[in-house]
């Protein structure tokens, strides 16, 4: 899909994009070096584009993005064809007013103590780029294109693949 270059999108475009994916990759740089990604759930894309989630503070990803900010948060959406990553800044923010508005009760599952819980803290993602691939093609006629590319020997282009402008 990286050939069909689409149009740039907005940061409208982009909480669109994502406002039904609840969980992403979150990958950090580890203390070794490499790149350490695990599965978060997202507790919001605000109207500047800031991805927000929860977690505790003795997790390794904390001092991961303390010593290393720049992470990389990653969508996929397959059953839709959408897939989203987006690179930029990690901040650590321990703001009670802002864990109260983005709280929910499902957060307790991990946070027993609930919204006072000394663990609890907020990460902060300030987005500075991102790509898209997207396809609002029916996973027939991606599988039909798919095919078509098979028998005539041409390369597969279903889709469509951009930048996010933030």
């Amino acid at each position: 899909m990286e050939n069909s270059k689409g149009p740039a999108k907005t940061k409208e475009d982009f909480r669109e994009m994502v406002k039904d994916i609840r969980v992403a990759m979150l990958c950090t740089h580890s203390a070794d070096g490499h790149i350490h990604s695990r599965p978060m759930g997202t507790s919001d894309v605000d109207k500047d584009g800031n991805i927000w989630f929860f977690s505790k503070e003795s997790s390794e990803k904390i001092d991961e993005i303390e010593d290393n900010p720049d992470v990389c948060v990653c969508y996929s959406q397959p059953d839709d064809n959408t897939y989203v990553c987006v690179m930029g800044a990690a901040k650590i923010v321990h703001d009670p007013k802002k864990i109260d508005e983005l709280w929910n009760p499902m957060i307790k599952v991990w946070f027993p103590e609930g919204k006072d819980d000394p663990e609890l803290l907020l990460i902060k993602v300030d987005p500075h780029s991102a790509e898209y691939w997207d396809s609002s093609s029916s996973k027939m006629v991606v599988l039909f294109n798919m095919a078509k590319a098979l028998v005539t020997g041409k390369e597969y282009e279903e889709g469509e693949y951009g930048t996010i402008k933030l």
